[in-house]
C-alpha cells in the first residue's frame, strides 16, 4: 500500500530511492543536532562569564587550597565546578543560572537567578565559608576559647558553715591537746629533775 503524500516525509525526496531517503534523514538528524550543540555551547559561554565575573575570587585562594576545582566540564550539560559537592549549572530556560550542594538528604539549591551577580555573591561567600572552616580545622581549639570556657565553668562551692564549724573545733582541740602535752612534759621533767638532784 503507497504512503499517501499527506503523511508523506517532507525531508525524503519523492521518487527517491532508498539512499537518498536515508541522506535525506541524515541531514534532518543533523539539523537537530547542530541544535542541540548551540544550546550546550550557550550554556556553556554563560558559565564562561561567571566563571570571568569571579576571576579575581579565585585568584584569591590560596595555593596550598586544593579542595576547590574551577573547572566547566563538557557533556550534555556543562557545569562550572567549584568543588566535588557544590557547582553552578543554568535551569531548563537555558537563562538562568542555578548553585546547588549535593548533601546526604539530597540536592540543595544555595542561589537561583538569571543575573550573574546574585550567584557570584553566594558562591564567593560558599568559598569564604569553606576557607574559614578549614583554618578553624586546622588552628584546633584556640586559647582565648580554651579560657572562656574555664571562665564560664561553674565555681567550686565555698565550704558549708557546718563543715567551717567542725574544722575549726578539730583545730582548737588538737591545739588543746598540744597545750596540756607540754605542760605534762615540762612539769615532769621539773619532777624528775628534782629527784635527780636528791640522788646527788
Amino acid at each position: 500500500m503507497a504512503m499517501s503524500d499527506s503523511v508523506r516525509d517532507p525531508s525524503v525526496p519523492k521518487g527517491g530511492r532508498l539512499s537518498d531517503a536515508i541522506v535525506a534523514v541524515k541531514n534532518a538528524a543533523a539539523d537537530r543536532g547542530d541544535v542541540v550543540v548551540d544550546l550546550r555551547d550557550a550554556e556553556r559561554m554563560r558559565l564562561e562569564l561567571l566563571a570571568a565575573e569571579m576571576s579575581l575570587v579565585f585568584s584569591e585562594i590560596p595555593p596550598d587550597v586544593d579542595f576547590f576545582d574551577l573547572a566547566i566540564s563538557s557533556g550534555l550539560q556543562p557545569r562550572l565546578w567549584i568543588d566535588c559537592t557544590s557547582h553552578v549549572t543554568m535551569g531548563r530556560d537555558r537563562r538562568t543560572y542555578r548553585f546547588v550542594r549535593e548533601t546526604r538528604l539530597g540536592r540543595v539549591v544555595l542561589a537561583e537567578s538569571p543575573q550573574i551577580a546574585p550567584v557570584a555573591d553566594q558562591v564567593t561567600r560558599y568559598i569564604a565559608e569553606r576557607l574559614v572552616e578549614r583554618q578553624r580545622m586546622m588552628d584546633g581549639p584556640r586559647i582565648d576559647e580554651a579560657f572562656s570556657i574555664q571562665a564560664t565553668s561553674p565555681p567550686r562551692d565555698p565550704p558549708s558553715p557546718r563543715r567551717r564549724t567542725a574544722w575549726n573545733a578539730w583545730a582548737s582541740g588538737f591545739l588543746l591537746f598540744a597545750t596540756g602535752a607540754l605542760a605534762g612534759l615540762a612539769l615532769a621533767v621539773l619532777i624528775l629533775w628534782d629527784k635527780m638532784a636528791l640522788v646527788r
